[in-house]
């Protein structure tokens, strides 16, 4: 399980965004805190904690002034923030502090859901260990990509190419139609259509594998966006 600790100045607003993170499966909240010195004070105490969920509007200092403090005691716990901050000053003093997301409030349930579970997906990849090939970087540096993906042309359904995409980011190197069909479900054409789909696009990349026929097969990898 990810342990979560939930930063909010707001105990009404804590409370849901506790609740959000444990209806997302592999997540839970190890607590809750509505200051910067409850949330230090527990992140000393709390022994395994993964992610921390951090208001930049708090009582006492500013989120980011959290961040600088749990560097400087030595805690690497990984910060997405979770703020009505908006100003791009702010946004970008959290990206060069380290922060992995910055979510805006107001937020739907969806919204912090595809934080977390593209979180989980970047857990998934650092887990093994080892050097990286180029492929496996652009995993690590895509996996919390997030953005919304533009809907797919008539006669494509959206959570097929979801299904496509998620094949993707979470494989460790470029993928066949074929690979993309045994994990999916899906048919060999039904892969091969999407994934065409998703070079058209932008978001898939095609390589060529020259194996003994002589004839190259067509593998794809996904495309990071920075």
């Amino acid at each position: 399980m990810i342990e979560v600790l939930v930063v909010d100045d707001d105990t009404r607003v804590a409370r849901v965004n506790a609740a959000y993170v444990t209806k997302v499966p592999g997540f839970r909240v190890a607590g809750e805190a509505h200051s910067a010195t409850e949330a230090i004070r527990l992140m000393e105490t709390l022994p395994h904690l993964d992610l921390v969920l951090l208001d930049h509007y708090l009582p006492d200092e500013t989120g980011l002034a959290v961040v600088q403090e749990m560097r400087r005691r030595g805690h690497q716990t990984d910060v997405i923030m979770v703020t009505a901050a908006r100003d791009i000053s702010t946004v970008q003093a959290a990206m060069r502090q380290g922060a992995l997301q910055y979510l805006v409030k107001p937020f739907a349930f969806a919204g912090l859901r595809a934080k977390l579970e593209a979180y989980a997906a970047l857990r998934r990849t650092l887990d093994g260990g080892g050097e990286a090939e180029q492929a496996q970087v652009d995993r690590i540096f895509g996996a919390l990509s997030t953005a919304a993906q533009p809907a797919p042309p008539k006669g494509h359904s959206p959570p097929t190419a979801e299904r496509v995409r998620r094949a993707l980011l979470n494989a460790e190197g470029p993928l066949s139609a074929q690979e993309i069909a045994e994990g999916t479900g899906l048919s060999r054409q039904t892969a091969q259509r999407y994934l065409k789909l998703l070079e058209r696009t932008g978001r898939a990349r095609l390589t060529l594998r020259y194996g003994d026929t002589g004839r190259p097969e067509h593998r794809y990898v996904w495309v990071t966006r920075m």
